[in-house]
């Protein structure tokens, strides 16, 4: 098949440091080439990929040491060369979130697949996508679905690593443990958790974190409970920093505080065969396999207990359901299904309708009457 994949521009495909969405549409991208796809990646021009690139730019936005650029405008622009070079593809796959390329891609929405990789409960994309319900959704997470239950969900992908990035240890409980935590410093995270559960339990504490200053009272609270003797803060990390980071860990903490979509972090612990000890939002309960691949808690005292219980489970066990749930192979395998069946016209719209949703349908009713009172 004709495959497109259009990244966000935020980071590099694959990105340098932090950048779940980008480390994805990588792993997805070079394993459709290996199976003798044609894929065109649609990313920032400082990407690494054997399939052809279409640059956008020379580096990722947020890591552009030179220019002061627009997001809008970057995606904006990348947006309209896909779909100068839509007949190109027999399959468009979009990894961009809100849906801003619904109108330039709505007379070739039936070739597209929109897998949206943040979270879904913000209240007017219920009214966005009611414009344009004919685009195809495909979740990755069950639970990321709700807030948009009624729309065209075409299938539900969760995510998946290479086996040959995380080769296979002896998974024997390290010898110097400490407890792991890996994402961003961002209040929704709760980071603040896992320092005072490391706390409680008398544990070290490593954090390998992006510093995300959209809130920063919260990141200047943070610096100084970071400031403990028992905490460690690494910063961002590449993938040789997450190797070392989870070489000792006795268990990855995930005390999040928000409807997370997927969660890429937990499987990256796994594959490494640590535990994940971890919050019951958003996808977590389909992630973590409760009392084999970690425990799900509601507390940080319950945390703590768990942090306590780790040493029952079976490493070795961790990393098997790791291979059989989370593979790159296995995640390629379900999108392949969804391209043949976005290619075969399955979800073809008939005609491209244009709905508006009933708000503004009463706004045009009202504005309509007003019209005819002054003609009055």
């Amino acid at each position: 098949m004709r495959i497109a994949q259009v990244a966000p521009l935020d980071e590099s495909v694959p990105p340098r440091f932090y950048g779940g969405t980008e480390r994805i549409v990588s792993f997805l991208t070079e394993e459709l080439v290996r199976r003798g796809h044609e894929v065109t990646l649609f990313a920032s021009g400082n990407s690494v990929t054997n399939a052809e690139l279409v640059p956008q730019g020379a580096t990722g936005l947020r890591l552009d040491p030179i220019e002061r650029r627009s997001s809008i405008a970057a995606h904006m622009a990348m947006l309209d060369e896909v779909r100068q070079q839509q007949d190109r593809f027999d399959v468009i796959h979009c990894h961009l979130s809100h849906f801003q390329h619904f109108p330039l891609f709505e007379t070739f929405a039936g070739k597209t697949v929109t897998t949206p990789h943040g979270r879904l409960d913000y209240s007017d994309l219920p009214r966005t996508y009611a414009r344009w319900p004919y685009f195809s959704l495909s979740s990755i997470s069950m639970r990321q679905r709700q807030p948009l239950a009624e729309a065209q969900w075409v299938g539900n992908v969760y995510h998946g690593l290479p086996l040959h990035l995380y080769p296979a240890t002896d998974y024997a409980p390290p010898q110097d443990p400490y407890l792991a935590f890996l994402g961003r410093i961002y209040l929704d995270k709760r980071p603040d958790r896992a320092i005072e559960i490391a706390r409680l339990s008398g544990m070290r504490l490593k954090i390998a974190a992006k510093m995300d200053y959209s809130n920063r009272a919260y990141c200047e609270e943070l610096v100084e409970q970071m400031k403990s003797p028992h905490v460690e803060f690494l910063g961002e990390v590449d993938e040789a920093g997450k190797t070392a980071l989870f070489a000792g860990a006795h268990a990855l903490l995930f005390p999040i505080d928000w409807p997370e979509p997927f969660g890429l972090a937990m499987i990256e612990a796994m594959a490494f065969g640590v535990p994940v000890i971890a919050w019951p939002q958003g996808a977590v309960p389909e992630v973590v396999d409760d009392g084999v691949t970690g425990f799900v808690v509601d507390s940080i005292e319950n945390a703590v207990a768990a942090v306590k219980r780790v040493h029952s489970l079976d490493r070795r066990q961790v990393r098997r359901r790791f291979e059989e749930r989370f593979s790159a192979s296995r995640m390629v395998d379900d999108y392949e299904k969804i391209y043949a069946s976005v290619a075969a016209g399955m979800y073809e719209p008939k005609s491209v309708p244009r709905v508006v949703p009933t708000e503004g349908r009463e706004r045009d009713r009202n504005r309509k009457g007003r019209t005819q009172l002054r003609s009055a």
